[in-house]
């Protein structure tokens, strides 16, 4: 006898999409309870760890926000292999800023977001019009001139970099600036993708020649959300000029543009909560198989591999479909 395997969307969830979710506890907490899971950890039980655990997290943290960023640009069709363009651009700003003009991190850090997400969206809007492996192969090599220029030019301090910039007031401090920086993208970029903004976005996405037929500029919204993305990114190289008290020529390197993909990967993409979650995993992973020397890149490849060909959709996809739907085997007539 042959079966079939069904999904059907659980009552609970049919109701909740209404006015309905308000009638219980039940439902409400069903709405709340994803929601409220990476508040508590990142801002209540995370603190709970020692020094050294919480400067990994606030590390992952910094991927997590670069991992959101290239998420946002995918969403409107535009495949970046350059995150650490943004990285690195808002490292050197803030840097700048602190170093030739002694500006502090709490106005180093937002004048860096707005400047450096402005001026990598000045560098990329020639080939906003780009798409697919066209645009991603600029991004990747826009950093990698970057790099080369200032090691050539000694300009910003050369090969040496900018050294002795001013920290966070305290660890606590530099903590919950990131997990709330955290937070507000991650909610922040799935309010603006459910919005009617959205909805135009993911039109570009499907079909860009539908959305011009309808009178609507697309490579002005590709500007916005580029300069989106790209300020997201200039705010994690800003934080970690600070909490590494240094900008130089490693903010250009592979590593802030193969994390993010790789995060993205693991955890889904097209979510923002994906990425997130992937960062989270691999960045710590990585840490914890430091101890088998070279190894590590072994076990870690291995593991990208088991997740992408056991999991492509992503864990974020899976979880929020086990979450949402019963599967049962029923059979076929």
């Amino acid at each position: 006898m042959k079966k079939r395997k069904e999904r059907i969307d659980r009552g609970i969830k049919a109701r909740s999409e209404d006015v309905f979710a308000l009638s219980s506890f039940r439902e409400m907490l069903y709405l709340l309870a994803p929601r409220a899971l990476p508040v508590l950890g990142l801002l209540v039980f995370a603190p709970l760890l020692g020094a050294y655990w919480r400067e990994i997290l606030m590390s992952t943290a910094i991927y997590a926000l670069l991992a959101m960023s290239w998420d946002m640009l995918v969403s409107v069709g535009l495949i970046s292999l350059g995150q650490s363009l943004f990285y690195g651009i808002g490292s050197y700003v803030a840097g700048s800023l602190n170093h030739y003009l002694s500006w502090p991190p709490i106005l180093t850090i937002p004048a860096a977001t707005v400047l450096g997400g402005l001026i990598c969206t000045l560098f990329l809007l020639p080939v906003v019009r780009l798409r697919g492996i066209y645009f991603a192969m600029v991004t990747l090599v826009l950093p990698l001139m970057l790099l080369r220029l200032v090691e050539a030019t000694r300009i910003l301090g050369g090969t040496e970099g900018l050294t002795g910039l001013d920290p966070f007031p305290g660890q606590l401090t530099a903590w919950y600036v990131l997990q709330a920086a955290v937070l507000v993208t991650l909610f922040g970029f799935r309010r603006l993708m459910g919005s009617d903004y959205g909805l135009i976005i993911k039109g570009i996405d499907d079909s860009d020649r539908s959305v011009m037929s309808a009178g609507i500029n697309i490579h002005w919204y590709k500007a916005q959300v580029l300069f989106l993305g790209a300020s997201v990114g200039s705010f994690a190289g800003a934080c970690g000029t600070h909490l590494d008290m240094f900008a130089g020529m490693p903010g250009f390197a592979l590593d802030y543009s193969i994390m993010p993909i790789a995060a993205a990967v693991v955890g889904g993409a097209g979510t923002f909560a994906g990425p997130l979650l992937g960062a989270f995993i691999l960045v710590p992973l990585s840490e914890i198989l430091r101890a088998l020397g070279a190894l590590r890149i072994v076990f870690y490849g291995v593991f990208l591999v088991i997740f992408v060909v056991v999991l492509p959709e992503g864990i974020f996809h899976y979880c929020r479909r086990k979450y949402h739907q019963i599967e049962r085997w029923v059979e076929v007539e």
